[in-house]
């Protein structure tokens, strides 16, 4: 058997060079790139591993960790899980940083691949530098803090441990049902330890997208049970886009008149001027689709784990109307009582396009649909124009954002009141021109992330839609964007504070209290205003601030024309969103308060949870 004398790091990074994937026909490399911070947990390993092969696997560094693994969740979300990146931090601190990013990628189910490095196997030196000791059990370290965020965790001991931990490393990152992060725990010195690797184990490898076709006996029953329905309403989520199923999903609802509304995940899945395309659906979704949700019959929900925010905590959709949940994993397919089909949405679609053949909702259904729809195109125009005040409300700078964006050109945002506003009034016609990490909600995503998705899509103007909040959370990769020339566009919303939270709080009955800078204990001058024009700047990008949507418009003509990152600050009003849309959201209400709002409030919430009992 011919072999290869490697060191472990090595031995990984070979193994991922030789990972290749099937795009459309043309075979690209499966890792795009790695971030690296390097430390004493693995600058002498996989950074000695990593300088060699830079030109063909290139190595990116950034300033943060957890913000470059954002980057690389970014990047493969924009892909469509297709490429990836892998990250890789020292022992200690470097690599705890990213356990965040690594819930982010958990819950919106991507791959990333993370490489901590960790202390060492022998444990000849014990304790190291920034090693957690643990009192009870020594084969635990920081890094075990990653097995609760990862599909797939190992802690390689032995060099030859490689040959069984990669395979089904990759196997879950490729999986279109296990999809998700994966950490290998990489101790320091045996990431320098050599063995005599069989060169098999080195051979090229192209992966492609495995297609599950539905069961028979399910997919009969689907049809029959949409057969039944008169009043369906499709609600189109993330898995629509990984399956590549656009196509296929614009022929179902076309064919047979069928309203849909998008997830956060799902937006874009239709363009949003499509004629079946209803507006999103949930709690921060359009107020058309969800007067549709409490009266429908039948809801079809294709590619979405229908979380709280989707579903309305369980409490939108007509407590009356049947679930049939067509998802490549049976785990999401089951839930809220649903009736399961399992299987590809690519191959499933077209399937229950031919088998519907003859059928079709009722006429009035169809016409109350495009009568709401047609309102709800209205509501946006309103909400999106500019009032020409010096205090703008969100929904204003989403449509002057909007408008100044083209046709594929992206917009990034994650956590806050932005992703309300943007599911709700954004305009996209392109599938992938909405770029919202919303399964985790991570405050400091968007700037990590705008960076990613130009990584991903260096043609495209990526605008990033971020609130002070999260800026003053995490905007070192400003630098880094700069840096490696990748150009994004952030707008920057100042309303000096968590407004969002702020308004949830006071729907709550409590007072303003510890989210807006006013109701914060200070000093007696008050919090300081952050100019972050100037602190972009700081940070190597161009930036200014403006004072209305007027000279917001003008300031991203600049900002389109510039060559490199760009930066646009503006006063906001923290009060101001475009109201309620229909749906409720299930935020625990104390059953005992001082304050008559707080017991008012807790009389709303029973009220809706008695509405959530019904469809439980």
């Amino acid at each position: 058997m011919n072999t290869i004398r490697l060191t472990m790091a090595q031995a990984v990074v070979r193994y991922m060079m030789a990972q290749k994937v099937d795009i459309d026909g043309e075979i690209q490399p499966m890792f795009a790139g790695v971030w690296a911070i390097f430390g004493h947990g693995n600058v002498a390993g996989l950074g000695e591993a990593l300088y060699h092969v830079q030109d063909e696997l290139p190595t990116y560094r950034a300033h943060n960790e957890q913000g470059m693994a954002h980057a690389a969740i970014a990047y493969t979300k924009t892909l469509n899980r297709r490429q990836m990146m892998a990250c890789t931090a020292s022992a200690g601190p470097g690599s705890t940083n990213m356990v965040t990013a690594a819930a982010v990628a958990h819950v919106n189910r991507l791959p990333v691949l993370f490489l901590p490095g960790d202390t060492f196997a022998t444990r000849m030196p014990d304790p190291v530098l920034q090693q957690v000791e643990n009192f009870h059990d020594h084969t635990l370290t920081s890094n075990d803090c990653f097995k609760p965020v990862s599909r797939f965790f190992d802690r390689i001991t032995r060099p030859e441990q490689l040959l069984t931990s990669l395979p089904q490393a990759m196997r879950v990152l490729t999986d279109p049902v296990e999809c998700g992060p994966v950490t290998l725990a990489l101790p320091q010195d045996v990431q320098t330890m050599a063995f005599d690797y069989p060169a098999h184990f080195f051979a090229e490898t192209i992966h492609r997208l495995r297609r599950q076709a539905a069961d028979r006996d399910e997919l009969a029953a689907a049809v029959e049970l949409i057969r039944q329905a008169r009043k369906p309403l499709v609600v189109a989520g993330g898995g629509v886009h990984y399956a590549g199923a656009l196509a296929e999903l614009d022929s179902l609802v076309s064919s047979y008149h069928l309203p849909v509304g998008e997830t956060q995940a799902g937006k874009g899945a239709l363009p949003w001027d499509h004629a079946q395309n209803m507006g999103t659906i949930g709690v921060t979704g359009a107020a058309s689709t969800n007067a549709l949700a409490a009266e429908t019959d039948l809801i079809i929900a294709v590619g979405t784990r229908l979380g709280d925010f989707a579903s309305g905590s369980r409490a939108m959709f007509n407590p009356e109307a049947r679930l049939l949940c067509l998802n490549v994993a049976s785990f999401d397919a089951v839930k809220h009582k649903g009736q399961a089909l399992v299987g590809d949405a690519r191959l499933t679609l077209p399937e229950l396009t031919d088998a519907l053949a003859g059928w079709q909702p009722e006429g009035a259904w169809i016409e109350q649909a495009a009568r709401l729809r047609g309102e709800w195109h209205q509501a946006v125009d309103i909400a999106t124009t500019d009032r020409g005040t010096d205090l703008p409300s969100d929904a204003e700078v989403v449509g002057a954002v909007n408008r100044a964006a083209g046709e594929r050109d992206i917009v990034v945002c994650a956590a806050g009141g932005l992703p309300g506003e943007l599911q709700k009034l954004w305009r996209t016609r392109h599938d992938r021109g909405y770029h919202m990490e919303y399964g985790y909600s991570c405050m400091g995503y968007e700037l990590a992330g705008g960076l990613g998705t130009k990584m991903a899509k260096p043609d495209a103007e990526v605008f990033v839609m971020v609130g002070d909040g999260s800026y003053l959370m995490l905007n070192s990769e400003i630098a880094t964007s700069v840096m490696l020339g990748h150009k994004i566009v952030a707008v920057v919303l100042d309303n000096r504070g968590y407004g969002c939270i702020h308004r949830l709080q006071q729907f709550c009955g409590g007072p303003g209290f510890n989210n807006l800078l006013d109701d914060c204990r200070t000093v007696e001058g008050g919090a300081p205003r952050t100019d972050f024009a100037a602190h972009a700047r700081a940070l190597g990008a161009k930036a200014e601030k403006v004072g209305n949507i007027a000279e917001l418009e003008q300031a991203l003509e600049r900002a389109k024309a510039a060559d490199i990152s760009y930066v646009i600050t503006l006063d906001t009003d923290p009060l101001l969103d475009t109201g309620e849309s229909g749906s409720w959201w299930d935020v625990a209400v104390p059953e005992v308060s001082e304050r008559s709002q707080v017991e008012e409030a807790r009389r709303r919430y029973e009220s809706h949870k008695a509405r959530q009992w019904q469809n439980l």
